[in-house]
């Protein structure tokens, strides 16, 4: 048996049909910073999840920045104010 057919057997009625995959490649395209800047209607699908790959690894790298650069001013400032910050991000 291929592993397509067992797939489809596995997930039974949470098959994901061509027009929902459309439809959230649609939405992906609306959300990206890198493809709504660009003129051009034509994007393919695999144009669309490798930007959308790239921007959660940029969105990544930005969170492990600011964080580093949040320990660091953690670092330097007194207990009082370090525990008003951290209160603020807790909220």
């Amino acid at each position: 048996m291929s592993s397509r057919r067992s797939r489809s057997r596995q997930s039974g009625s949470s098959r994901i049909t061509d027009d929902q995959i459309h439809d959230l490649v649609t939405k992906l395209q609306q959300i990206l910073p890198e493809i709504r800047e660009r003129r051009s209607d034509k994007v393919s699908a695999a144009q669309v999840l490798q930007e959308t790959c790239n921007y959660i690894r940029s969105l990544h790298r930005e969170v492990d920045d600011l964080s580093e650069r949040l320990s660091e001013l953690l670092a330097t400032t007194d207990m009082a104010q370090a525990a008003i910050i951290r209160n603020l991000l807790m909220q």
